[in-house]
């Protein structure tokens, strides 16, 4: 025992030693990027925060995105046919903002390249999980907080020189007491403005200065500053992936009872619901005048309830072939209940579609309308993915699906959809169809392609633009064409329509 004690070190025992913290990689490329990325982020601020309505500088944002990206990535960008598809759509999605001004499809255009463009910056982040499969979703969203706020340090790592980029703590502490510095004298040179005349007097050239010329230019920069080390350490994430250390485990089967009861129960009340449908349709005006609904009442109502419903149904089968074990008769009798869900889902979109073309026929076309003809013919193909998902049930249904639906909306994009609306009720109106006309919404809730079609209706009509004003149509027409040339006087909000509509 003494000899074992005189065999340990003078010092006692060893002491275990701390692991040396992880160092992040930077090289040259990484210090190229990063005032890149700032100008980029200085951009997007400029943009999108400080601009209104949002037009070709969406556009510039996202290509100044795909140019960072490539210079990131280099060739691996357009290596694989899925980044090549979410490449080009994406930059689909962008031209849009330079070209059309309609507000509803700008809202969502904006929202899926909020979705699109991070979905296919993480691709690119070791995801192993296939594009296919919904659980994705997931895997991309934890991969992308991880690159937000995973990698902050590298932005002031790459601001080090090569020798000392181990040490990032120095720049970090400059940079915040910077910032601190900026928000104490923007908040105390004020109060002592306030408080003091003479001082007052003293600097009042010089605020004057600061405040005509640099307090926009300054927040600007202060917020694409804050942002660029989210940025940067995503970009970093991307160059040298990290992927999650678990794999999501595939969520296990379930016993197909229970969504065999709830597909049996949807096709029994769907077909009651179609066996009312055809007493109306064959039973004519007569039958329905003894049950006290007009015709047009019954003809002219339902739809969007009708298409509604459909998206529930495809939900609903798909859970059930997803999640239920797929072997054994209760499969077999989901299968068989889910294609004639499908079956009487077609016959819901078609009577719905059938109900659109009277609602139509009687008061002619609108945005929401056209829109709702889209969606019924994009349902009827995502059904139509679902059957072949019946009958293969191991292959992927968003395979097809996600393909079809971001093409369909790419094609909606492309259709001028309110030079269409305008064209039919100026031309229902002008052959007597329709006894008044809405100028309000053709010019107010559509963009300015509806300017136009508007300029063939008598100038003279009086309209009313709000509750007791009431102004010739030519008024309403030419104030619209000068907020297209104000729209048109900024290049970030500029795009193609307003630029036609100001005669530009």
């Amino acid at each position: 025992m003494a000899d074992f004690e005189n065999a340990l070190p003078p010092a006692g025992p060893a002491k275990h030693t701390p692991s040396a913290p992880k160092t992040l990689e930077i090289d040259r490329r990484d210090r190229c990027l990063l005032p890149a990325v700032l100008l980029w982020c200085f951009l997007s601020v400029d943009t999108i925060l400080w601009s209104w309505p949002h037009g070709m500088g969406v556009t510039a944002v996202v290509f100044g995105w795909y140019v960072l990206l490539g210079a990131a990535l280099g060739p691996a960008v357009f290596r694989s046919a899925e980044s090549r598809v979410l490449l080009w759509s994406s930059l689909l999605l962008a031209v849009s903002f330079a070209l059309a001004s309609n507000p509803f499809l700008r809202l969502w255009n904006f929202l899926i390249l909020l979705m699109l463009l991070p979905l296919h910056a993480l691709s690119f982040a070791g995801a192993r999980i296939p594009w296919q499969r919904p659980a994705m979703l997931w895997e991309r969203l934890l991969l992308l907080l991880l690159g937000l706020f995973g990698r902050l340090g590298a932005a002031f790592a790459a601001l080090l020189p090569a020798r000392r980029r181990q040490d990032p703590g120095r720049l970090l502490a400059a940079a915040l007491g910077t910032a601190g510095t900026l928000v104490l004298l923007g908040i105390l040179v004020p109060v002592l403005v306030s408080a003091d005349a003479l001082f007052a007097a003293a600097t009042v050239q010089f605020r004057t200065l600061i405040r005509t010329h640099f307090t926009t230019a300054l927040w600007k920069l202060t917020a694409a500053a804050v942002m660029t080390p989210f940025v940067f350490g995503l970009l970093h994430s991307l160059r040298r992936p990290d992927p999650l250390s678990r794999g999501m485990k595939p969520l296990p089967a379930v016993d197909g009872l229970g969504f065999l009861l709830m597909l049996a129960a949807l096709d029994g009340l769907y077909l009651l619901f179609l066996a009312v449908q055809s007493a109306g349709l064959f039973g004519g005006a007569e039958y329905l005048a003894r049950r006290g609904i007009s015709y047009a009442q019954w003809a002219r109502s339902g739809f969007f309830q009708m298409v509604g419903v459909t998206v529930v149904n495809l939900g609903v089968l798909l859970a059930g072939l997803t999640f239920s074990r797929r072997t054994g008769r209760i499969f077999s009798a989901l299968r068989a209940l889910s294609g004639g869900l499908i079956l009487e889902s077609l016959v819901l979109l078609i009577s719905a579609a059938w109900r659109m073309y009277l609602y139509i026929c009687a008061y002619g076309l609108s945005f929401k309308r056209l829109v709702t003809f889209w969606g019924m013919g994009l349902m009827a193909l995502l059904f139509g993915v679902a059957a072949r998902k019946i009958r293969r049930p191991d292959r992927g249904f968003f395979r097809l699906a996600a393909p079809i639906a971001l093409a369909g909306w790419l094609i909606l994009n492309c259709i001028p959809v309110d030079c269409l609306v305008a064209r039919d009720q100026v031309d229902r109106y002008l052959a007597g169809k329709s006894a008044s006309i809405d100028v309000e919404y053709l010019l107010y809730d559509l963009s300015y392609d509806t300017l136009a079609q508007l300029e063939r209706l008598d100038g003279g009509q009086v309209c009313e633009r709000w509750p007791g004003d009431t102004v010739p149509l030519q008024m309403l027409i030419a104030e619209r064409r000068a907020q297209a040339r104000d729209v048109c006087s900024d290049w970030r909000s500029w795009n193609l329509s307003a630029c036609l509509a100001a005669g530009r």
